[in-house]
């Protein structure tokens, strides 16, 4: 089968390689499609996994093989499924038993670190390949996609779920205000799960295009950007009698700059919250009192402050939320399947399996008009 191989940094390659072989109660599922992540994109640039894997974790396709069960018949997660169904993938599930798993910190926990969905080499979610292999233990995150709906709706499922899961770790209340700072795929996840939860939302961004789409997506607000620093007096109000509140109740910076962490501190009252959603790639040392400029890991260090007062005396929380939670995987298909979250108008750009280089650096180098960008396998039979 053909799959695109990560041989290095920035260096994807079109290979030939075997056709996963899967075992007891294990699927084989042909790919459909899979999204281009920002997180498949930092370990493709910066080189922060060894060499070779084949990336991709947002998918969804056909089954086309149940492996034997291990006792004769197949096991429970395995038999809810039969050659023909189209599904939509998860690669983490945790062990729901591990002091981690007790305290609700799935990602923290060791089995749910290994990827489960492989197309070859070291397991790496392998939706950039013609099949890959669902191994057993993350069966429970698998879903059925519904006949009306496609399987490009079905690959966002994993996307959501991360949004969705982060929200759930803000204390909020109907009527709240709350700043979404970045309106590409994931902000504008956020400002319409928000608004669906009656929350109104101060959506921010550097393009205006996205603004706009921001408020189709349910902002009650929106507000430029500047590359330095986000202009707190360019909030645009239809109503100036409904203007945006002075304080708001909690912030996600779901854009990896640490400017927009230091407004969303400023602009969150007391006891509000500001939650990191972007900020996923490791630096080799920490300071509170410094970041680089020139981009990740690059340029010089300069001063970054933040006052700590501003977490003790006023009570604001800093926190974070990173992937996602299989658990809520049931509610995260009902709101994308139901269209009540419609997922479809976030996808603009659709390469084709031999054009996945490209289709990386659209999305790691974003135009006006581009926001998901998906890659679609079509596939050789077995």
């Amino acid at each position: 089968m053909r799959a695109v191989v990560y041989r290095g940094i920035n260096d994807l390659r079109l290979e030939t390689v075997p056709v996963p072989r899967i075992g007891a109660d294990e699927l084989l599922v042909k790919v459909a499609v899979c999204g281009v992540c920002p997180t498949d994109i930092k370990k493709i640039h910066y080189g922060t996994v060894p060499p070779p894997r084949i990336f991709g974790h947002e998918t969804a396709g056909t089954i086309v093989k149940i492996g034997g069960g291990k006792n004769g018949g197949a096991s429970v997660p395995a038999s809810r499924f039969r050659v023909g169904d189209r599904v939509a993938l998860h690669h983490h599930v945790p062990c729901l038993k591990c002091h981690e798993c007790r305290h609700a910190s799935f990602a923290q926990c060791e089995t749910y670190k290994r990827t489960g969905i492989t197309a070859g080499f070291e397991p790496a979610g392998g939706g950039y390949a013609e099949y890959v292999r669902v191994m057993d233990f993350v069966l429970p995150g698998v879903v059925k996609i519904p006949a009306r709906n496609s399987f490009e709706e079905g690959a966002m499922l994993e996307p959501v779920n991360t949004v969705l899961k982060a929200v759930k770790r803000l204390n909020l209340l109907r009527g709240d205000n709350v700043l979404v700072a970045g309106q590409g795929p994931i902000g504008l996840m956020f400002t319409k799960i928000l608004q669906l939860r009656g929350v109104n939302v101060l959506a921010t961004d550097l393009l205006e295009s996205r603004l706009k789409l921001a408020k189709k997506f349910g902002a009650k607000w929106v507000g430029q950007a500047s590359r330095l620093s986000l202009n707190e007096k360019k909030i645009k109000n239809e109503d100036r009698r409904d203007a945006c509140p002075a304080s708001l109740d909690a912030a996600i910076v779901a854009v990896p700059s640490d400017d927009a962490v230091a407004q969303a501190l400023r602009l969150v009252r007391g006891g509000g919250q500001v939650l990191l959603f972007a900020h996923t790639k490791r630096a080799s040392s920490f300071s509170l009192s410094a970041r680089r400029t020139g981009g990740e890991g690059r340029g010089e260090v300069e001063a970054f402050n933040l006052d700590l007062s501003s977490i003790c005396l006023d009570e604001k929380d800093l926190i974070g939320s990173y992937s996602s939670d299989f658990t809520l995987q049931a509610e995260v298909a009902r709101l994308v399947f139901s269209r009540r979250l419609d997922v479809r108008p976030l996808i603009t750009h659709r390469f084709p399996l031999e054009e996945t280089s490209e289709a990386v650096h659209l999305a790691s180098n974003p135009k006006p008009d581009s926001l998901k960008i998906v890659v679609a396998a079509d596939v050789s039979p077995l």
